[in-house]
């Protein structure tokens, strides 16, 4: 009988974790070793300003609570670096990480806001092509097709690199841009924050429950 019970514990114990089933990744070791640092404890909103109380954090997760505008930004400006973070879209879910944006005025304007959407919803049938989830909004539309479906965790990477913006979504690139090129803005408005060489880093909640983790960043020269 011992033996049998310790074999059942073995084959217990081997048995994978399905991914649903899997912690949340959050600071690797690896990553650490490389510079990055955690921009949320998960636990509270320590080092983030603005509209902390339009934000609440639930499990692991920071999740947009306001039924408005709710700007929750970082303590500090960051210039260029490499963002990463996962995030969750409830259906017809809109949000936005703002780069480089100071704390007034609208980021898609006087920074930058690449767009957080579930652009699969019937709500966004009639989206211009720079309004789509990943785009730069305003001046870069992203390739479409590489959301997981609403409710699943996305994993997500921005690398702002001086006039270099490169957006990747769950392994997939789907902004690469070069904003120094861009004489023109697609919606044909200014955006003077698209050439910001600093700023704040934001999430940009429009009163939908949008949920943000492991959200981790490092510094580039």
């Amino acid at each position: 009988m011992p033996r049998i019970c310790i074999a059942v514990l073995l084959v217990f114990c081997t048995v994978p974790l399905r991914a649903d089933d899997a912690p949340p990744a959050g600071l690797s070791p690896e990553e650490a070793k490389e510079g990055f640092i955690g921009l949320f404890d998960g636990k509270s909103f320590d080092g983030w300003q603005g509209d902390v109380k339009g934000y609440a954090v639930e499990g692991d997760a920071m999740v947009c609570k306001c039924k408005h505008n709710a700007r929750l930004y970082t303590a500090k400006q960051y210039a260029n670096f490499i963002l990463r973070f996962e995030f969750k879209l409830p259906s017809g879910g809109n949000n936005g990480v703002g780069i480089r944006t100071p704390m007034k005025g609208t980021s898609a304007y006087v920074g930058m806001e690449i767009q957080i959407l579930d652009n699969k919803h019937p709500k966004y049938k009639d989206l211009q092509p720079d309004q789509f989830h990943g785009s730069i909004y305003g001046g870069v539309p992203a390739k479409r097709g590489f959301l997981k479906p609403v409710g699943q965790w996305n994993q997500q990477e921005i690398i702002a690199d001086g006039s270099r913006i490169k957006v990747t979504l769950n392994g997939t690139v789907i902004t690469d841009a070069d904003l120094s090129k861009i004489d023109k803005t697609m919606d044909g408005q200014p955006h003077p924050g698209l050439h910001n060489a600093t700023g704040y880093i934001g999430f940009l909640g429009y009163g939908d429950p949008v949920a943000f983790r492991s959200v981790r960043i490092k510094e580039l020269p």
